[in-house]
């Protein structure tokens, strides 16, 4: 019997989300490229203290990554820096760690998204330009984060509540199976203006709603395990 041929893919971009050290000199990368999705590979040497991909595998810089193999680990062969992203510092690194933890904990594997990766692109892009006071990082984040739930199957009609538009002067409440609700007991409440910014991009005027908001949606699908990003800046926020 033949051997299964090694397939080959060639100056795919991509960003490094993780990387853990494998065996003695190697690391295992887990990547985000925008024509195959989420992917698992080892970089053989990249722990040797002589190795050029300690330089180029770097969390937050677009890359070209060549690699081989048909099983779920792939090997890389080559790695190209792409550079124009300046290094994420203060809270926007932390807010970048937010958002591969949410990569890493809801993007399955093998599937390709090539509009996420966009979004993901364009994130980082704006937050490196970004203050490390972290002033300006709240509608990064939560265009992110609708891209996000769009893209994984949970978005929701945020301009609508039962197939009625909303209204400004009314309160409202978000269900994860349902939707935006009328007012619930027991439930956050919205007001329908900031539900209508919300809806319009407009993620100024919407401010702690549309964060509430986002929160909640992702507290349904993530469960009783919390992101470890978000506490730490829950925590940073009380300082």
């Amino acid at each position: 019997m033949a051997r299964p041929t090694k397939l080959r893919i060639d100056h795919q971009a991509a960003f490094v989300l993780h990387q853990y050290p494998y065996k003695e000199t190697s690391r295992l990368l887990d990547v985000f490229s925008r024509d195959h999705g989420r992917i698992m590979m080892v970089a053989r040497g990249a722990q040797r203290p002589g190795s050029q991909l300690r330089s180029i595998l770097l969390g937050f810089q677009p890359v070209l990554l060549s690699w081989f193999g048909v099983g779920e680990l792939k090997t890389l062969h080559s790695a190209d820096w792409q550079g124009g992203v300046p290094q994420l510092s203060g809270l926007p690194l932390l807010c970048g760690f937010y958002l591969n933890e949410l990569l890493l904990r809801l993007l399955p594997r093998d599937e390709t998204h090539p509009l996420l990766f966009a979004s993901y692109f364009e994130a980082i892009r704006a937050l490196s330009v970004l203050p490390a006071s972290g002033a300006g990082v709240e509608p990064v984040l939560r265009e992110f984060e609708r891209i996000l739930l769009d893209e994984m199957g949970y978005g929701a009609d945020w301009m609508h509540c039962i197939d009625q538009p909303l209204e400004a002067g009314r309160r409202y409440s978000f269900d994860p199976t349902e939707g935006i609700v009328p007012a619930r007991m027991n439930y956050p409440q919205y007001d329908g203006s900031a539900l209508l910014a919300f809806a319009a991009g407009d993620y100024i005027r919407a401010a702690a709603q549309g964060k509430l908001l986002m929160r909640q949606a992702f507290s349904a699908i993530l469960g009783d395990a919390p992101l470890h990003t978000r506490q730490l800046l829950i925590d940073l926020q009380k300082l």
